[in-house]
């Protein structure tokens, strides 16, 4: 069959045949793929470079991707993560990782949907226990990503949505996906903060979703820093680090504030949490965009030409699909 496999710490994958994926046990079965998302946490493991990337994998090339949407033997058409790797002709997927794609939803949207979905309901529901009314503030917010958590926030009934991002026509459309506040990060950061402590003091911000991380995190929690007095509770979920893996966190900051900061991604979730995301989120998510009141942009490309696509920028907050013909 063909594939895109990737040596680690390779500068990209290479188109190639490989021998058909076979099951080890009776949990697994074989997936006919038709489309696979590539995610900057697919870039992460194939390149070694993601924490949860496989420590001692050899010098052995693998197939990348790590979910996708296919066929199975009967023709039931599913989005599944992989055992195998999944930007292939075939995959072997797991039984219990797998939700049915409805009718309506193209193969493209439905592959690329779930870790948008994962990298925002996730946080929302379960790390930052969302409830109808909060105020929540997404930084970061015009990748691919942070578009869908603009539009799940406000279907799990945010009040308000407050939005930061640099490119300002991504920031315009954001207001369009149901963002109500649209904040500029290409300021200074003297108006960056002066701007966030006046909303924060007219509607208080309930929930911080940071795709970012680094300096602008730095000076979102500054904005939080009381002085002494009660202040509104606030749950800062971590997610991304596009820019920047570490910040400085002031002792005085941390203690000044009803503060909540935690973080959402592999390893952090609990085995009952995962097993929502695939009985519930996922289901409703995926019948959400079917109806079309969850909106994504996506760029297909035929597998073939894998080696030229890898590594061009996709902007715009779309998503690049792979598609197996």
């Amino acid at each position: 069959m063909k594939a895109a496999i990737m040596y680690p710490q390779g500068d990209g994958p290479r188109y190639a045949e490989v021998p058909s994926p076979v099951v080890a046990n009776e949990d697994e079965v074989i997936m006919t793929v038709k489309a696979a998302a590539i995610k900057h946490i697919d870039r992460g493991q194939a390149s070694g470079n993601h924490y949860s990337a496989d420590a001692q994998q050899t010098s052995q090339a693998k197939v990348i991707g790590g979910d996708g949407v296919g066929l199975l033997a009967d023709g039931t058409r599913v989005y599944a993560m992989g055992v195998s790797g999944m930007v292939a002709q075939q995959a072997v997927v797991e039984k219990k990782r797998m939700v049915l794609v409805p009718d309506g939803l193209d193969d493209a949207t439905a592959a690329a949907l779930p870790n948008g979905v994962i990298g925002a309901a996730m946080a929302l529901r379960f790390r930052a226990g969302i409830q109808p009314g909060d105020v929540v503030l997404i930084n970061g917010a015009t990748g691919f990503t942070g578009r869908v958590a603009v539009q799940i926030a406000k279907y799990y009934g945010a009040k308000k949505v407050i939005a930061t991002g640099r490119n300002p026509d991504s920031l315009q459309t954001l207001l369009r996906l149901g963002a109500d506040e649209i904040i500029s990060v290409n300021q200074s950061d003297e108006e960056y903060l002066a701007q966030i402590r006046t909303i924060h003091s007219s509607t208080p911000v309930d929930v911080i979703i940071d795709y970012l991380w680094g300096h602008s995190a730095e000076l979102l929690l500054t904005s939080l820093k009381g002085k002494g007095a009660f202040t509104h509770p606030v749950r800062f979920v971590s997610i991304g680090s596009i820019t920047g893996d570490k910040l400085q966190l002031s002792a005085e900051n941390l203690r000044s504030v009803n503060l909540q900061l935690s973080g959402s991604g592999l390893g952090s979730w609990t085995r009952q949490e995962v097993g929502k995301l695939f009985s519930e989120t996922l289901p409703e998510m995926f019948q959400l965009a079917a109806d079309g009141k969850l909106k994504v942009d996506t760029v297909m490309v035929d597998l073939s030409e894998i080696e030229s696509i890898y590594n061009v920028a996709i902007s715009d907050g779309k998503r690049l699909v792979i598609t197996m013909n």
